[in-house]
């Protein structure tokens, strides 16, 4: 049967068979509430707030998991459906922290949204509230049980990453979500990767906020505030005043940093295209010298995460070179001092970050200068940065196109840009490593073929300066997975270079980019959509490869000397070492 009949409130349609009722539904332009759904993520049918009334059914049916029939005729809206729905949303309140005022989710709030929608306005069922956890241990992500409701729709993020390091505890009415033998996020092995709290419908989850140091640090008159922003910011900071999706707004983005007081604000793109000049030598090193291939990027914290915890195998073939943001805190803290004669300690770096795992990485030791000072001193996320920019009363959309600080560090290339989408880095070092190789600059420098979504993992095959390379691209740590366990049987190619997100699409579907509710996400591919904006600044840079940036160039003439040089290794690199799962002591008999 290639098309199913059915009529769902009064409308007649014809839809393929392996559809559920609320995929039917959305495709007739009948709204269905949900609130452990969430496309390709979570399919439990478990909050039952989709519930509807299907003709001589025994019983209301859960619209994300009931497929469709030939004949079925459905109601979504009958009396006996929104009574019921209303004593769910009900019971889900009487266990809820009901402060939401207070709540990082205020206004972007499903559980919120929807009691708004069906009128509730006092709670019939009353009694005890479970017992809950405050865990706020970690850099990067903080759990309230107290906004929890128990739609599962982490737990299944954090089994779709291939993690599993959150999931249901207890039973009943003491039923809890949390890492194995209940420990802190800070002592799980965790990635940050942060896609559980980008899941979540309320405000369980939530990314430790870091926004008062950085305003202290804008009013403190002896510290000099620097502000650098990540490439996929641009591509959805919009979102949170208006803009659809995937709208870029570059200029906006640098124009509210000023209004908000920062004494100099550059982007991250300028540490991308040092970072690829320092990962592409290293790349050619570990070629002709035989070194460890593959060579696996690491810009991606959650990957690093990942690999030090589930791969320490794999350790020896990561990049030595830190992430972009953590390269530009390095030179900021360095060069730029040096150039200003400005104390490295009253130089305060903030990074504007699509990843909660930024947070983490910015605070481990090994990301400290030889005076012992931090590369960056505080990573806002992107849904920070718009809390502070709300807070400081900018009208964002009103805002001016203005471009970044342009002395030393301003310039940035496209190659730099694409950083934010999976396949951005592989294509950024091919179309550097691929000049340097050959001795000229080369007129074909786009690689399609290490583009897009389609696959979790990708590869291909690229010839330079006579020689065929194999590559691959791998985005979300499930997909990380898949690689790495391809290379340890042998039915892997024998891969040059390797690149690794932590995060499904990469950087632009991030943990800590804006939240973008359940329904939205019916009907499109945030990755895809998002990393067009990127794409598209790519194309409209006068430079497009990052060797070609003048000020990186100049940074090296003048301070770095050569890449991967002395200098370059003690400002720029770094080292990672295995981690620990759920040592023991932290496992109670």
């Amino acid at each position: 049967m290639d098309k199913v009949n059915l009529t769902i409130d009064g409308v007649k349609i014809s839809v393929p068979p392996q559809l559920t009722v609320l995929e039917a539904a959305r495709r007739a332009g009948i709204k269905i509430p949900t609130l452990c759904y969430l496309r390709g993520i979570s399919v439990s049918g478990s909050c039952r707030v989709c519930l509807v009334e299907v003709e001589k059914a025994r019983s209301l049916a859960a619209a994300c998991v009931m497929p469709v029939s030939e004949g079925m005729v459905v109601h979504t809206n009958s009396p006996l459906v929104r009574e019921t729905r209303k004593s769910v949303l009900e019971m889900m309140l009487s266990d809820h922290n009901r402060e939401c005022l207070t709540c990082v989710r205020n206004r972007n709030c499903e559980l919120q949204t929807l009691s708004d929608e069906y009128a509730i306005r006092d709670i019939t069922f009353k009694g005890e509230k479970a017992k809950s956890v405050y865990d706020d241990k970690s850099f990067s992500i903080v759990r309230d049980g107290s906004k929890c409701i128990k739609c599962g729709r982490c737990v299944a993020a954090c089994n779709k990453q291939s993690i599993g390091v959150l999931s249901f505890l207890n039973r009943g009415f003491d039923t809890s979500i949390g890492p194995a033998f209940d420990v802190s996020m800070a002592d799980a092995p965790c990635v940050y990767c942060g896609q559980c709290i980008v899941s979540c419908p309320v405000g369980a989850l939530f990314e430790k906020e870091e926004t008062e140091e950085v305003w202290a640090a804008i009013a403190d008159p002896d510290k000099h505030v620097v502000f650098q922003t990540a490439p996929a910011v641009r591509a959805a900071i919009g979102e949170e005043f208006g803009f659809p999706i995937g709208t870029r707004t570059t200029g906006k983005m640098f124009a509210a940093i000023r209004r908000l007081g920062a004494d100099k604000v550059y982007d991250t793109n300028f540490g991308a295209d040092l970072t690829i000049i320092e990962e592409g030598h290293e790349l050619i090193s570990r070629i002709k010298d035989g070194g460890v291939l593959p060579m696996i990027t690491s810009c991606s914290p959650g990957w690093i995460r990942f690999c030090e915890f589930y791969y320490p195998e794999f350790i020896p073939n990561l990049s030595s070179c830190k992430s972009p943001h953590q390269m530009e805190g390095a030179i900021l803290k360095s060069y730029y001092a040096q150039k200003y004669n400005i104390a490295p300690e009253n130089i305060f770096v903030v990074s504007v970050m699509p990843c909660t795992s930024k947070k983490t990485e910015s605070s481990r030791e090994e990301h400290r200068n030889p005076q012992g000072l931090r590369d960056v001193d505080v990573v806002l996320t992107t849904r920070e940065f718009a809390r502070m920019i709300r807070e400081a009363g900018i009208n964002f959309a009103s805002l001016p196109d203005e471009a970044p600080d342009m002395d030393l560090m301003g310039e940035y290339t496209g190659a730099g840009v694409i950083f934010g989408a999976t396949g951005g880095v592989m294509e950024a070092a091919l179309r550097t490593v691929a000049d340097i190789l050959e001795d000229k600059d080369l007129p074909e420098f786009e690689y399609e073929t290490v583009r897009g979504v389609a696959y979790d993992v990708k590869e291909a095959e690229v010839e330079i300066a006579g020689t065929k390379h194999k590559v691959a691209i791998a985005h979300s740590t499930a997909g990380a997975r898949k690689l790495l366990d391809a290379i340890k049987d042998g039915t892997a190619p024998n891969y040059s270079f390797i690149e690794i997100m932590g995060c499904s699409g990469g950087c632009v579907c991030g943990g800590g980019q804006p939240i973008v509710p359940s329904q939205t996400l019916m009907d499109l591919d945030l990755r895809s959509e998002r990393a067009k904006a990127l794409y598209e600044e790519d194309v409209i840079m006068p430079e497009r490869k990052s060797h070609k940036n003048h000020d990186v160039m100049k940074l090296y003439k003048e301070f770095l000397g050569v890449p991967n040089g002395h200098l370059a290794h003690e400002l720029l690199h770094t080292h990672y070492s295995a981690k620990e799962i759920y040592p023991d002591h932290l496992v109670v008999d």
